[in-house]
């Protein structure tokens, strides 16, 4: 809502006049139910409860600790038991005469490309 200084004349004027329809509005109603005084009348529809939120819940420092601790056992547990169904394998080297061998079909392949392409 703006500030009632900011208002034009014409904007307070028009202000003025709704609020004196609003009373009028207030007292034909207060009269229809029958109220000895004109009232601002409640909405029949009832106005929703702001909704509740449930409060954070705090850890103390002991508690994450204890978290922390589980956590890790836990893990520790699984990463175990992979390492257990899995065993390593030795690696295999290649030679540098099969590297050398690999290398100079690459090499005729990508000859052979150029070739056709020109």
């Amino acid at each position: 809502m703006s500030n009632l200084t900011s208002l034009t004349s014409a904007q307070f004027k028009r202000a003025a006049e709704i609020t004196d329809q609003i009373e009028a509005l207030n007292t034909e109603l207060a009269e229809l139910l029958g109220q000895t005084e004109p009232a601002l009348v409640q909405p029949s529809v009832p106005v929703s409860q702001p909704v509740k939120t449930r409060k954070k819940y705090k850890l103390s420092a002991a508690g994450k600790a204890k978290k922390v601790a589980a956590l890790k056992a836990r893990w520790a547990k699984v990463k175990g038991a992979e390492s257990e169904t899995k065993p390593a394998g030795k690696r295999r080297k290649m030679s540098a005469e099969g590297r050398a061998r690999i290398a100079a079909a690459a090499k005729a392949r990508w000859a052979r490309a150029r070739a056709e392409k020109a």
